[in-house]
């Protein structure tokens, strides 16, 4: 379980990191992504764009298997 958790953390930053360069592509702007300002810093979730990536992921993987 711990694992999961750990590898979906993962995910999110390195996900966050490519995000600007994603949303040229509209990636990290759909409907569950959150995005909140704090102390003058902009925090993005991007919930709604992991789901999306995954499933794109999982798809590509099931073709070439």
């Amino acid at each position: 379980m711990i694992r999961w958790v750990f590898a979906i953390f993962i995910g999110l930053i390195v996900f966050s990191a490519l995000l600007p360069w994603l949303e040229k592509l509209g990636v990290g702007r759909l409907p569950g992504d959150l995005r909140f300002k704090l102390f003058g810093h902009v925090f993005c979730l991007p919930f709604a764009s992991t789901i999306l990536i995954s499933m794109v992921v999982l798809l590509i993987a099931r073709l070439l298997k």
